[in-house]
């Protein structure tokens, strides 16, 4: 689960620079919510590992955290959301 997530956060970042570039920007309303889903994931790998390694599922957060907080705010400058 802690691969799952790592993945699905890597997915997210990829996804929030492509929607970065001109024209391409309202990919972000796919990939905010597809990186909420990926959050959700992430803290559920975090809370259900055992004692040990947990650095994929804290990466997942991360990295989805990132991906939600610039995405909205890519919206926001570019007027997706008012």
């Amino acid at each position: 689960m802690q691969i799952l997530s790592l993945i699905w956060g890597i997915l997210a970042i990829i996804g929030m620079f492509i929607g970065f570039l001109p024209f391409l920007g309202a990919l972000n309303w796919l990939n905010v919510p597809f990186s909420g889903i990926g959050l959700a994931v992430s803290i559920i790998a975090l809370i259900t590992s055992k004692k040990g390694n947990k650095c994929g599922s804290i990466c997942g957060i991360i990295c989805c955290s990132i991906a939600i907080m610039l995405g909205t705010i890519r919206l926001i400058i570019g007027g997706g959301i008012f």
